[in-house]
């Protein structure tokens, strides 16, 4: 008998539970999304933050290495033009603590990239890899009951029509419809949550300036601690000879859309040097705006029952600020659950199966969770949520060893090691990592960005702000 396994949605989470579930002895997978994919590297209506910086961490890209082996996924990312950028040395960053000097030593490093190219050379190597199908429909409802889904409903011009599955693995993203499908079956109750700082981003393309090519990355992030809006800009080198540069601002200091007010924008963060830097390069795009940015939680692993033949991955489950970058390690992380359990069950109907990947999927973005959540609630006028007691000995403890991390490369490495999710939370509270943030910096802040004199030249040629 063949076994069917069918993926709603064909962006990241979608594409590599493809990947997973091709080689787990399923006869046809099949991934349904109603967008025209495109045949090449290019934007799409069904991601509103595609054309926003998006950073794939350490712990993303090794988790993608692994769902698809053999086909060099970093190799071909570099070869197509991303940047890969070394945390510890590679890039400039002024914290809300300071600027945090750059070491030779290496730490870790992320892929930096358009979305665009990103889910293109994903998508290309898992169709080389898999008979994966897509077909472009639009997925209405689940079919099946409370106690095991069968399949999902597609809207056809001469009336809905029903594609059977063994395994229905929903990665519809961030406007999933579980909730209301699983009402559907006769499944209430899902418990959710949302926390919105009500956080807009604008980001606008230039061509990297000659002579800049190998500038750092460089961001000036938004400060949480202040009791005003956060504002933060940052210039990301993508393919193309291009520099990607976005800005947020939280509810009440929202960047603007058009192009002065956006240069004006990045000039009046506590150091204007993105501004500086931007304002001697050509721009290639208007400047793009999107406001669904809230971190959405939904509970489902917490229902009393689930139907078996049914996975949710993804930001269909779990829903985070973009600012963190943080949302595509964790569908692979997911995607590696779903792995993990098909090999421990081997097969897609056995029982329990849907639930055990549900809990570890939910378990999996439990870190990226509370990192993100722990400091959104802190800007005024948030929704959703306020600190708790708990939240401000965590946010006083960390506070502290960023502080320390501004010239301590043990209280740096902590850091590092967490926002890019190689490491859980916990490495923070380490013996090491909490001796380097009792003892603080062993050097002075620093008052200006740690730039080598190359960097500073180029950073005056491009100037034409006179700030």
């Amino acid at each position: 008998m063949s076994r069917r396994a069918v993926v709603i949605g064909a962006g990241l989470a979608g594409m590599l539970a493809a990947a997973v579930l091709s080689t787990a002895g399923v006869d046809e997978v099949v991934v349904v999304d109603r967008d025209e994919l495109p045949e090449g590297p290019e934007h799409r209506k069904g991601l509103p933050q595609g054309r926003h910086a998006h950073l794939l961490m350490t712990g993303g890209m090794n988790a993608m290495e692994e769902l698809l082996p053999g086909v060099g996924l970093r190799e071909r990312l570099l070869a197509a033009g991303a940047h890969e950028i070394s945390l510890s040395s590679g890039m400039l960053a002024r914290t809300p603590e300071g600027w945090l000097r750059r070491w030779r030593r290496e730490g870790p490093a992320m892929v930096t990239c358009s979305r665009a190219l990103l889910d293109w050379v994903v998508r290309s190597a898992v169709r080389e890899l898999a008979p994966v199908r897509i077909r472009k429909a639009a997925v209405v409802g689940l079919t099946g009951s409370a106690e095991r889904v069968r399949g999902i409903r597609i809207a056809a011009p001469g009336g809905d029509t029903d594609l059977d599955a063994d395994l229905v693995v929903d990665a519809s993203g961030r406007g999933t419809r579980v909730v209301s499908w699983l009402d559907g079956l006769g499944l209430s109750g899902v418990r959710e949550r949302a926390v919105d700082s009500g956080l807009v981003n604008a980001s606008r393309v230039y061509r990297v300036p000659a002579g800049a090519e190998r500038f750092p990355l460089t961001i000036v992030q938004a400060n949480p601690y202040v009791s005003r809006p956060g504002r933060s800009a940052m210039v990301m080198p993508i393919e193309g000879g291009r520099w990607l540069v976005s800005c947020g601002g939280s509810r009440g200091g929202e960047p603007p859309a058009d192009p002065e007010g956006f240069l004006r924008y990045t000039l009046d963060l506590p150091d204007p040097i993105v501004g500086r830097l931007i304002s001697g390069a050509e721009p290639l795009t208007d400047v793009h705006l999107s406001r669904s940015t809230s971190n959405v939680r939904r509970y489902l692993e917490k229902l009393p029952r689930w139907p078996e033949g049914y996975v949710v991955l993804g930001d269909a489950l779990a829903t985070f600020n973009p600012a963190y970058g943080h949302g595509m390690s964790v569908a692979a992380f997911g995607a590696r659950v779903l792995d993990r359990e098909l090999s421990r069950a081997g097969t897609l109907t056995a029982p329990g199966l849907a639930r055990r990947v549900l809990r570890g999927a939910a378990r999996s973005a439990d870190a990226a969770w509370s990192m993100a959540v722990s400091q959104d609630v802190l800007y005024p006028g948030v929704r959703g949520g306020r600190p708790t007691a708990a939240d401000r000995v965590v946010t006083a403890y960390t506070r502290r060893m960023m502080k320390a991390a501004t010239g301590s490369y043990a209280a740096a490495s902590a850091i590092w090691d967490v926002t890019s999710l190689r490491t859980p939370p916990t490495r923070m509270f380490h013996p090491g990592a909490v001796l380097a943030a009792l003892a603080g910096s062993p050097l002075p802040p620093s008052t200006e960005p740690p730039l080598t004199p190359g960097e500073r030249e180029v950073l005056r040629g491009l100037d034409r702000t006179g700030v």
